[in-house]
């Protein structure tokens, strides 16, 4: 074989007995370490959150290596369809004109809310969602899970949003234009807290994106990977992803790729 590929012998068991070299031991190990990290993750993070979670953790990368790494191992972070309105009956009263415009940036905490209600699906039919986001640090500052879309759902995730913020009269809380944001009980808790209310135009969801983006992530990277056999399971999922995960671990790219978690706490630092 040496002869007819002119190789000399002893070349051959040099190279057949060589250790591997230092260069390829290091990809080995950051492919190695890729691969854990994204599924320590649960598979909810893509090529840009990894890199910047290897290199916090000492392992010098960049984002074109870590692409081509994932490709290489058939690794691909879950992602949804593209979101699709179905707009509902347009009542005229207590509808708010929409003063967050758009504008979903933020200079400090409590100045700009939003909040919005999904769905979810279990064996028997659906349980309903309410959360409300602050859009400084994109943090879950209230949430309800119930098996009905009432009222009720949107004022107790209210009111975990209050109990643990500083509310200052003048905070803006947008919504859509849905029947429970625009009941009179609703509107008077706002009004008793000195909050001003921003809804949404007609059939238009970008007017509440950041709050549409984060039941995309949510049902993406948790929910449609699990079946749940009634509320307890799917509030079980939901406290785990918004909890333990998205306030305290995930990184948002609208905070530098920072925890919600941390970049208000690196405000406060700040601020103190």
């Amino acid at each position: 074989m040496c002869r007819w590929l002119t190789v000399s012998r002893s070349g051959y068991y040099k190279w057949r007995n060589r250790s591997t070299s230092q260069r390829e031991q290091r990809k080995r190990f950051v492919e190695q370490t890729l691969v854990q990290t994204f599924h320590t993750f649960k598979h909810r993070y893509g090529a840009p959150r990894l890199t910047v979670e290897l290199n916090e953790a000492g392992i010098r990368c960049s984002l074109n290596h870590i692409a081509k790494l994932m490709a290489n191992n058939g690794l691909q972070a879950r992602n949804g369809k593209h979101y699709k309105y179905f707009p509902g009956p347009n009542a005229r009263n207590h509808v708010s004109d929409n003063l967050l415009r758009r504008n979903f940036t933020a200079s400090k905490p409590n100045e700009k809310w939003v909040s919005d209600i999904t769905y979810i699906k279990v064996d028997r039919g659906f349980v309903y969602l309410a959360v409300v986001m602050d859009l400084f640090s994109r943090k879950i500052i209230g949430w309800a899970l119930d098996t009905s879309m009432t009222n009720q759902l949107i004022m107790d995730a209210f009111r975990m949003a209050v109990a643990t913020r500083n509310v200052e009269p003048g905070l803006i809380l947008h919504s859509d234009r849905g029947v429970q944001y625009r009941s009179s009980e609703y509107q008077h808790l706002l009004i008793n807290k000195g909050i001003k209310p921003s809804m949404s135009r007609k059939g238009n969801c970008w007017d509440n994106a950041a709050m549409e983006s984060f039941f995309a992530r949510l049902k993406v990277e948790s929910l449609y990977a699990e079946q749940f056999k009634g509320k307890q399971d799917a509030y079980s999922s939901v406290f785990e992803y918004i909890e333990t995960f998205y306030n305290n671990i995930r990184r948002h790219s609208a905070n530098d790729y920072k925890s919600p978690n941390n970049y208000e706490q690196e405000y406060y630092d700040q601020c103190a």
